[in-house]
């Protein structure tokens, strides 16, 4: 557990999870939507890339090229620990408003979980492929996860663009 600790435990590293989940990849709009200082984010970044979870990929942003971070398979393997904190949270912490809720949603059949790795309506395992998080403070609709193994944008959205936006 220390192992896993050492680098999943720390709350910044898993709300810079979170972001890259949620298909946000980009410094800027990690920076934005969680309100961390440029040398907290830098260092939680730096760990995850070199702890082998997220790495670091280049995108164009109007004729400059800058990285953008996105899972690799090891970090994509710790969604189960993210999926268990929220629905750990909101089986046992009360929200600080009505709009504060996070969500598990499998994608199979629709159904929220109460399980971090099974779906507990249909019984299929999670994945970042066939999973969504409903945050209702982001969207009205549950967001489909991003993946390692898809790492292409919603369909109809550019390349360049998070998945989910960056939206409050």
């Amino acid at each position: 557990m220390a192992r896993g600790l050492d680098i999943l435990g720390d709350p910044w590293s898993m709300l810079v999870l979170r972001e890259v989940f949620f298909g946000n990849g980009r410094f800027e709009a990690m920076k934005q939507r969680l309100g961390a200082a440029d040398s907290v984010l830098t260092k939680r970044l730096g760990g995850l890339v070199d702890a082998g979870l997220l790495t670091r990929r280049p995108y164009d942003d109007g004729g400059r090229t800058r990285q953008e971070y996105v899972l690799t398979t090891k970090g994509e393997d710790a969604l189960p620990v993210l999926n268990a904190v929220v629905i750990w949270a909101e089986k046992h912490l009360p929200a600080p408003s009505e709009q504060a809720h996070m969500f598990v949603i499998h994608n199979g059949c629709g159904a929220r979980t109460s399980s971090a790795d099974t779906c507990t309506a249909c019984g299929e395992r999670l994945t970042a492929g066939n999973t969504s998080w409903h945050s209702l403070t982001r969207t009205a609709d549950p967001v489909p996860l991003a993946s390692a193994r898809a790492q292409t944008p919603i369909p109809g959205r550019p390349k360049s663009q998070p998945q989910n936006g960056t939206a409050a």
